[in-house]
């Protein structure tokens, strides 16, 4: 969900490499609600935010060490321990600058389009070697950190909100039956926005994360197929429950 070619994540919202890359290097502006230090202190965390990239991507997680980011980032190790203490410090603040970005859902007019715009974003961004290679590394972190992982978390759940916006638009158009609402309490008869547009991206991410296969268009036309298909029979709508059974389905 990048500025010009998003970077969903429902899409992968490019991938935090990608959108990472071009964030502290003075590309997009800022989300709202974010603010970016500007001058030496953003020059130095972008030139810290690559060479963390170029790190795991070369050497994996494990590998990775305060010294290679500061030979690599011209940033003094000493100050590099100040400001992020660790390898882990280093590799979640990446993860939160690339969630700094200025990037918007496709508004394509259609729930379909939208969603199929988004899924062919994870598309575009894998099938570039070099960005697959270090969003890939990005993610195998977070198997190996629980900061790295916390940080992941949060880049993507504030990615899949920023795309709720795609139901909410599609419910005013009459292409959806019910409001959309994710909040806790939401009432029944409501659409989960945020599974929705999960549900885009998750078989994608399978491929690429789990089974390591390649994706293409015919693939992300599929996902979204399946997706409007479980929209429009109400799979994300929320239920009551049944016999006092929370969860349950009428």
């Amino acid at each position: 969900m990048t500025g010009d070619k998003a970077n969903s994540i429902a899409a992968k919202p490019r991938t935090p490499v990608e959108e990472a890359s071009e964030k502290a290097s003075g590309g997009s502006a800022p989300t709202p609600g974010t603010r970016r230090p500007g001058g030496r202190t953003a020059r130095t965390r972008a030139a810290v935010r690559d060479a963390v990239l170029a790190g795991l991507t070369e050497h994996g997680y494990p590998g990775l060490t305060v010294e290679y980011v500061a030979e690599h980032s011209g940033v003094h190790k000493t100050t590099l321990y100040r400001r992020w203490k660790d390898v882990e410090g280093l590799v979640s603040d990446a993860l939160a600058l690339a969630g700094e970005d200025s990037w918007t859902p496709p508004d394509t007019g259609s729930l379909e389009g939208d969603l199929r715009a988004l899924a062919q974003e994870v598309v575009s961004s894998f099938a570039d070697p070099a960005v697959s290679a270090s969003g890939s590394a990005m993610i195998a972190a977070a198997f190996q950190s629980e900061r790295a992982a916390e940080a992941l978390r949060a880049y993507y759940t504030e990615r899949f909100a920023r795309c709720e916006i795609i139901v909410e638009r599609a419910v005013h158009r009459g292409e959806l039956p019910a409001a959309a609402d994710t909040r806790p309490g939401t009432p029944e008869g409501a659409i989960d926005a945020g599974a929705l547009v999960r549900s885009v991206s998750a078989p994608l991410f399978f491929r690429l994360f789990i089974t390591r296969e390649p994706v293409d268009d015919r693939l992300a036309d599929q996902a979204v197929a399946v997706t409007l298909a479980a929209a429009r029979a109400g799979a994300f709508t929320t239920r009551g429950t049944v016999a006092g059974t929370p969860g349950a389905t009428s």
